[in-house]
């Protein structure tokens, strides 16, 4: 029995060692792996997946996907013919594939952020089945091979409410992606847990007295709030709902940071709030589309012919032609996730530093951008109210005041956030989990409540 967090950002697994959970190297990935996948074609993921399953497997999926599983063979006999290569990458290597050759190949990051997204066509729903699926056979071997056997149970985490506008409706459709993929790449018992709870769970494990926790997960695809009653005599339960008081949560979280971050700090040296000859302020809708790597409409939007020719527009009426021409070189070579990874990366490193220089020359010559904590805070204050309204929310609900918060989530690294944080609750003491693992030993934890 594993615990599993199939997260935004990151994929971990967890298992039982010696009534302690360990998070399991995964390969030359080690204990996170990034929720990334690289396929030269998009047309032979469903392909690689069908090798991979069970033979048992094979048959059944075989019938669901005939018709994808033909256009993957011609897509396979094409890519073999001009000397491409046919397989997978995932993690690191995924994104080093698409940073060699942003144009080509299929690149998809946070995959699980579009689960919950609404109007998705039926074979959207597969595609993006396949994909997790894919993603998590991939991880269900490293971590069959980390053991020297096999699993089949898994307890998965996940947050209050996916990414989708319709609340339960959307929550229906993500779950069922996961449980199918999952069942799908062999795990016979599969069961979800709140992320927050699972947090809470892994912070229950050193209290001696009964607490009331305000978990607060920061994730990457969404912030996560629970009050929890917790204390050694709750431990063993395995029915909690008497001890689950609230719960909030949205769709915000590292990858609506970045997007932010890269929008309003990077976005001007491409030509965001610039003006026109006629000196009207440029059109921002493409800036915005541009930025969106989680919304599947914006992105198909931003890449289209018509768009093209819009920035192409643009360009003639720009008082600064030049700063468009940098737009309309990501929307040539599909550079959006290149942006925002650099207004990552920034992130990343001012919880370090003060300032960050970044090196945009491969998109436009001697191109650097600046950018520093003080930006950031600027960027994200939408972001941060949000967060801070889900807390109050939790609080709320719970008519209760918590005795202790409990923060989780690789986001909430960000000294910034911390600042936030304390700012929020300045007479209520702050523990700071661990950043990426804190979900994964909670859900590891209820695994072993479970199914032992």
């Amino acid at each position: 029995m594993i615990g599993f967090d199939y997260g935004t950002s990151n994929c971990a697994v967890g298992v039982m060692k010696n009534n302690t959970p360990e998070l399991l190297s995964l390969g030359d990935h080690g204990r996170y792996i990034s929720s990334t996948l690289y396929a030269p074609s998009r047309d032979i993921i469903v392909n690689w997946l069908h090798d991979n399953l069970a033979l048992a497997e094979q048959k059944s999926f075989q019938q669901q996907r005939q018709a994808q599983l033909n256009k993957g063979k011609n897509s396979l006999r094409e890519l073999t013919l001009d000397g491409y290569p046919t397989e997978l990458s995932f993690g690191q290597a995924a994104l080093n594939n698409y940073l060699q050759e942003p144009d080509e190949g299929y690149y998809i990051k946070s995959p699980k952020s579009f689960l919950g997204a609404s109007g998705l066509m039926p074979q959207q729903v597969d595609l993006f089945e396949d994909i997790v699926a894919a993603m998590m056979s991939n991880i269900k071997t490293l971590t069959e091979e980390s053991l020297g056997r096999s699993v089949d149970q898994t307890v998965i985490g996940r947050p209050i409410n996916f990414q989708g506008m319709k609340g339960e409706e959307s929550n229906r459709q993500a779950i069922q992606i996961l449980t199918n993929a999952a069942k799908r790449v062999g795990f016979k018992d599969v069961e979800f847990q709140f992320e927050p709870v699972a947090a809470g769970f892994e912070y229950e494990a050193s209290l001696t007295t009964e607490t009331k926790v305000l978990v607060v997960d920061i994730g990457g695809g969404t912030t996560d709030c629970s009050m929890l009653l917790m204390g050694p005599e709750h431990a063993a339960l395995t029915d909690r709902s008497n001890d689950l008081l609230s719960h909030s949560g949205e769709r915000v979280g590292g990858n609506d940071f970045d997007i932010a971050f890269a929008l309003k700090g990077i976005m001007p040296s491409f030509g965001l709030d610039s003006l026109l000859k006629s000196g009207k302020t440029m059109p921002s809708n493409s800036y915005f589309q541009a930025m969106a790597i989680n919304n599947i409409s914006h992105q198909t939007q931003f890449y289209s012919a018509e768009n093209g020719r819009f920035l192409q527009q643009l360009i003639r009426d720009a008082e600064h032609p030049e700063l468009l021409t940098r737009l309309l070189t990501v929307q040539q070579q599909k550079l959006s996730y290149r942006v925002v990874n650099a207004a990552e990366q920034s992130k990343i490193g001012l919880t370090e530093q003060t300032e960050q220089q970044i090196d945009l020359s491969d998109i436009y010559e001697g191109l650097t951008v600046k950018l520093d904590r003080d930006g950031f805070t600027e960027a994200c204050h939408r972001q941060l109210s949000a967060i801070a309204a889900l807390m109050k929310d939790a609080i709320a609900q719970a008519n209760c005041q918590p005795d202790v918060v409990f923060v989780t989530g690789g986001s909430a690294k960000s000294p910034m956030l911390n600042k936030f944080l304390q700012s929020q609750f300045q007479h209520t003491p702050i523990v700071v989990g661990d950043h990426f693992g804190s979900v994964t030993a909670g859900l590891t934890r209820w695994a072993n409540t479970i199914y032992a």
